[in-house]
């Protein structure tokens, strides 16, 4: 593999997107419903191709954790499908009309929504985002090209065909998904420098990959998924709340950059709660590190910066006690990621200082960190969750998918 090839690629990936930005609303969404039936027609060899997948992980000592992430079965297969078929039933955002006037010269002006051109995925072990992205990017307008983990190249490789023939079959052209050539990391480095071939890149992954993709990229890239996220709990907050909504957060699904991965307490309601949650969590089978307050308990573990900045991805939390709402606030600001804070409190003051102070994409107030995900936001669909300030921060849904044009309409007019 060369870096040749991949601009290859991404020449047939801008050609194809140029016919893909004309389709119609009802051209795209028969192609995602193709896509779809594909799937599920393809079962047989994709599951195959995933076996060899898993088996290879397992024999090279991959952690559960991560197996369980590669690993598809018939019912996480549908699920996919019936991602695909979510995303042909939400609006298209093509050709919406952002804002519109007529100037005092008469001029008409009007910003609509375009896509960006082609996309660049690039991710890590879960096979489901490769349709997933493929669905976004195509509903979307884009063209996309998909560098997942060698971990799942053989899954990849055989989701991939499925949605291609499926694309040609509705009449679109193929290459506006494609996967990008080669297993080193020599065709993501030729990925990242392919300025002016790609719009953007968008890594999904760990805290490595992001920065990688990040520090090295000459294409822009819209940074996604490090949590580092806290739930804080206020001397105004009612403790059963405070109880459900951190073991949630952490133990809903541990994998996952929404799940929480530090609790704060507010010292004059730690007497009362550390032991409750304490108990809970590790009756859960989370390994709290703690600061003296949470040692105080049995097997907890001592906790260190390091463990305030860790995101976990496991069932393990950092925890500790704080003097106030702005000692909570200051420790969010040292180590957070900026991606899901909560509070937890009844006291309407400190929740409005909380979420103007916190500078992270979703701030949540007496809710749980999972709810930060494009699904639950109500968009339908998502490519990642944007931890950045510029163009989108938050959950990325069809619209956050598209740029902008300015289209402006005269009758002869001349400056």
């Amino acid at each position: 593999m060369s870096s040749h090839d991949v601009i290859a690629v991404a020449e047939r990936a801008r050609a194809a997107s140029h016919g893909l930005a004309l389709a119609t609303r009802a051209q795209k969404d028969a192609a995602l419903h193709a896509m779809a039936d594909s799937l599920l027609a393809h079962e047989a060899e994709i599951l195959a191709a995933n076996a060899e997948d898993v088996d290879r992980a397992e024999a090279g000592g991959t952690s559960p954790n991560i197996v369980d992430r590669l690993r598809l079965t018939p019912e996480r297969l549908a699920g996919m499908a019936d991602g695909l078929r979510d995303v042909a039933g939400l609006p298209d955002p093509v050709g919406e009309v952002v804002r519109g006037s007529t100037l005092a010269n008469g001029l008409e002006l009007r910003q609509v929504r375009v896509p960006f051109g082609v996309v660049g995925m690039i991710y890590e072990a879960r096979p489901n985002v490769t349709a997933d992205a493929a669905g976004i990017c195509l509903k979307s307008g884009n063209a996309v090209l998909l560098r997942g983990s060698s971990s799942a190249r053989s899954s990849n490789a055989a989701i991939v065909a499925a949605l291609r023939s499926a694309v040609e079959d509705a009449g679109l052209e193929p290459d506006v998904v494609q996967l990008v050539p080669g297993d080193s990391h020599d065709s993501v480095k030729a990925l990242m420098r392919a300025r002016g071939h790609v719009d953007v890149l968008i890594p999904r992954g760990g805290a490595g990959l992001i920065r990688s993709v990040v520090e090295e990229s000459t294409v822009p890239v819209i940074e996604t998924g490090v949590g580092n996220c806290h739930v804080y709990v206020d001397r105004a907050a009612d403790l059963d709340k405070a109880l459900a909504i951190v073991l949630n957060a952490k133990t809903h699904r541990t994998s996952v950059c929404n799940a929480a991965e530090s609790l704060l307490v507010h010292a004059d309601v730690a007497e009362a709660f550390v032991p409750r949650v304490v108990a809970a969590l590790q009756d859960a089978g989370v390994t709290i590190h703690g600061d003296a307050a949470f040692q105080a308990h049995d097997g907890v573990l001592a906790a260190t910066d390091e463990d305030y900045a860790t995101e976990y991805l496991s069932l393990d939390i950092s925890a500790a006690v704080v003097p106030d709402l702005d000692a909570a606030i200051a420790h969010i600001r040292r180590f957070s990621s900026q991606h899901t804070e909560a509070i937890v409190t009844e006291d309407l003051t400190a929740s409005r200082r909380f979420t103007a102070a916190v500078d992270s994409a979703a701030v949540l107030v007496n809710a749980s960190t999972r709810f930060t995900d494009g699904g639950e936001f109500g968009f339908g669909a998502e490519i990642g969750i944007s931890t950045q300030k510029l163009h989108a921060r938050g959950p990325m849904g069809l619209p956050e998918m598209t740029s902008t044009k300015y289209v402006v309409t005269g009758d002869g007019h001349v400056r």
